[in-house]
């Protein structure tokens, strides 16, 4: 099939676009590769330091020349999602021993859990734990003593500052290693409609914890179809993963083999042999172009059309929003999984998953097919699923049919023509809007604003019932200059119980709204904000607002509100407590959501 002529034009306008830093950067990548690892040239001194913990790979390392592969970490057992990594480094040393090598822990990196911190001050780390994890893995990768590399992350930040790290390391060839999700519990719809009743006081704390404990209840990550997932699909269709691993259950002898297969491969990539595969002639602009396009067929993630912008500048590739809403106008929605329908990732993987989805996306000229991966071959590789086989890993044909049309769809016959993800653009500024799960008649609002500058003030508002028409709801002061742009999810079941009520709703705010953004429109991540004094910082409540995502425009209906002094918010309770005092220097030189909202560059 051949190319569709958007993505073929998307494509040559990022490479023409990134032409300048792309060629610096691969210039770089060349020169470190020039240098290589420094294992053999370090002092005795040093060599004794790097292999003193290394028990009885003491020897090979210090006398031989077999391959070092080092591991990047993100375990802890707080996260359910990076609790089976506990395992991981003794498979990864076994199979690397298996191939006549070494492999070394070279540095753990900190994971946090925006389940855990939404709606509370900590979730204002959270954005910039993405940086901290792209420096903390540049920490551990600094040794320069590793001829390849393997990054053991999962969830929001985590991959994509792995991923930046992993650009910044480019020429180190690297393989991702998921955990795999959680077996399925309690479903997500009836979860989320135990939230709801909470949020109307209909039922009590004790019902909710109920729920929340039978739908997060054992290792592995969340079922629902937020970042976390939306990452391990990135993965596969950038041709980090080996193919279909993403959704394998951990803690089986599928996820323990994979992990095995997954450390062999990224040692068979190293400059040692023949087929030397770094990164950074993996991630190339026509894989970011597959990545988005996945995005936008599952229904991924609003938060990654900041993080894939911050990932793919860290290899000199410049992404905007308009690339990701001119793919999506060409991209098919294929998958329904919930936030955008009722299954979880368990479900989809079974109903066919990413192997299906890439054969179909293929198969009508949707994705690059000539892309490297760490696979050895072109994404069609991804097409095929593993199997256990004799206690080793096989790849048989995936199947090209689906097994569940109310979850995954063929491109023929998809959910809907469009990926659901949309810039929009106007008197506001910049905004993204995801519509995946907003029905058609409420993609477009127009109503009078109110105003609030924090998501706790609205949630009073709605207890109270003072939201009683139609309304746009305003919250600003949440961009990553002012706090650090934390997640405003806890806003979800309060502004859907509006809607409930037959209630025209829309959110805009500079903050973001997660991979969890369902059935209320939410134009996110509004640029400039409002502490640049972008105009979201000039509206008061009353004036008028258009959100129209078919448009795809976010215009004041107001007149004058561009020409008012913009709105001053205190700010002092962001600065302090929960750590927050030591990201000043982050929220400071942080730049703006649609460059990435990233301090690193």
């Amino acid at each position: 099939m051949a190319l569709n002529d958007t993505i073929e034009r998307v494509t040559q306008r990022i490479i023409e676009r990134s032409a300048g830093p792309r060629s610096r950067y691969l210039d770089r990548m060349t020169a470190a590769r020039v240098k290589g690892p420094a294992r053999a040239h370090l002092s005795c001194s040093g060599q004794a330091h790097a292999y003193a913990g290394a028990g009885a790979d003491q020897a090979k390392l210090a006398t031989e020349t077999a391959g070092n592969l080092g591991i990047v970490t993100t375990y802890n057992d707080m996260l359910s999602a990076h609790q089976p990594f506990e395992r991981f480094p003794n498979l990864i040393r076994e199979a690397a021993r298996e191939a006549g090598g070494t492999a070394q822990v070279a540095g753990g990196v900190p994971a946090m859990c925006d389940g855990v911190t939404q709606g509370e001050p900590g979730m204002e780390l959270s954005l910039f734990s993405r940086d901290v994890i792209a420096m903390a893995t540049g920490v551990a990768m600094s040794h320069n003593t590793f001829d390849a590399a393997v990054y053991l992350g999962v969830c929001d930040k985590i991959v994509p500052g792995l991923v930046i790290a992993a650009q910044t390391f480019g020429h180190i060839p690297t393989v991702f290693l998921p955990a795999g999700p959680m077996t399925s519990g309690l479903s997500n719809e009836e979860k989320s409609q135990v939230r709801q009743k909470f949020a109307a006081g209909e039922v009590g704390r004790d019902e909710l914890m109920a729920a929340e404990m039978a739908a997060y209840h054992g290792p592995g990550t969340c079922t629902f179809y937020g970042t976390a997932n939306t990452n391990q699909m990135l993965m596969e269709f950038m041709g980090l993963h080996l193919p279909g691993t993403s959704f394998v259950t951990p803690n089986t002898g599928l996820r323990d083999a994979l992990t095995k297969a997954g450390a062999k491969r990224a040692l068979a990539l190293s400059d040692l042999g023949n087929n030397y595969t770094p990164v950074c002639d993996i991630l190339t602009e026509k894989a970011f172009v597959n990545g988005i396009v996945g995005l936008n067929a599952t229904g991924g993630s609003t938060n990654l059309l900041i993080h894939l912008v911050a990932m793919a500048r860290a290899g000199g590739i410049i992404l905007d929003w308009q690339d990701f809403s001119d793919l999506s106008d060409v991209t098919p929605l294929l998958a329904r999984v919930y936030p955008n329908g009722l299954a979880d990732v368990n479900h989809f993987h079974a109903a066919g998953g990413l192997g299906y989805m890439i054969h179909e996306l293929l198969g009508a000229g949707l994705l690059h097919p000539d892309t490297q991966t760490v696979a050895g071959g072109g994404l069609a590789l991804y097409t095929q699923e593993p199997k256990l086989k004799g206690g080793e890993v096989v790849w048989e044909p995936g199947t090209t049919q689906s097994l569940n049309t109310k979850i995954v769809r063929p491109a023929a016959d998809p959910f809907q023509p469009t990926g659901g993800l949309k810039r929009l653009n106007g008197s506001v500024g910049n905004a993204v809007i995801k519509v995946s799960a907003v029905k058609p008649e409420h993609q477009i609002v127009e109503a009078p604003v109110r105003v609030f500058h924090d998501q706790e003030s609205v949630k009073a508002a709605c207890r109270a019932g003072e939201i009683t028409a139609d309304t746009i709801v305003v919250v600003r002061f949440q961009g990553p200059k002012a706090n650090g742009m934390p997640e405003l999810h806890s806003l979800t079941p309060p502004l859907k119980n509006l809607q409930a009520r037959g209630i025209n709703v829309a959110l805009v705010t500079d903050g973001r709204m997660s991979g969890a953004s369902g059935s209320v429109p939410a134009a996110i991540h509004v640029s400039p904000e409002a502490l640049d004094g972008g105009a979201i910082s000039k509206l008061r409540d009353g004036d008028i607002l258009r959100v129209d995502a078919v448009a795809g425009t976010l215009d004041i209906l107001t007149e004058g509100v561009l020409d008012r002094a913009p709105a001053e918010a205190d700010l002092s309770g962001n600065a302090y407590g929960l750590g927050r005092e030591l990201f000043a220097g982050f929220r400071r030189d942080v730049g703006s959501a649609d460059t990435g909202a990233c301090a690193l560059f």
